[in-house]
């Protein structure tokens, strides 16, 4: 069986999978990664949404041959260790201060989601607007929409 190497949330993994085995599979059967959660499959609901070098992606769609050895993959569990001297990430916080979640299902891939794009607003010398906020795709049953975008904009204002 193929070897595969990658970063997973600042560790160096190895897994034994067939190359056609979707990512998700591999973070949540294999490694026992469960923060990306399995919603549709098809990378349309975004419940998996983690991080492939900085950028956000969705690892139901991706099959592990086309993760490098080099390619860090970050999730919602490794997310607070990519900012030094805290317990949680800044959107992880906001989260918390506008009291986002409800059933908490969709909450990793929104959080995910969010900080992605954040640090690609960011970057482009920009500040977050309603236009930004339009773009992200994940499904949330509960509708928690308002507060979501509330939290982004709050985190967005500390990052």
């Amino acid at each position: 069986m193929p070897k595969h190497s990658f970063v997973l949330n600042g560790k160096k993994v190895s897994v034994d999978i067939e190359n056609n085995v979707r990512m998700l599979w591999v973070l949540r059967d294999v490694l026992g990664v469960t923060g990306p959660k399995y919603g549709c499959g098809i990378r349309v609901c975004q419940a998996c949404t983690s991080h492939l070098n900085g950028k956000h992606f969705n690892p139901c769609s991706v099959p592990v041959s086309d993760i490098r050895s080099s390619d860090r993959i970050t999730t919602i569990e490794g997310l607070a260790k990519t900012v030094k001297g805290k317990n949680l990430h800044p959107v992880q916080e906001a989260w918390i201060k506008y009291d986002v979640a409800q059933c908490g299902y969709c909450q990793p891939g929104q959080i995910m989601a969010a900080t992605a794009l954040i640090n690609r607003v960011k970057k482009s010398g920009r500040k977050i607007s309603e236009a930004d906020l339009d773009t992200l795709r994940n499904v949330c049953r509960c509708g928690t929409y308002p507060r979501i975008r509330e939290a982004i904009k709050y985190a967005a204002s500390k990052m």
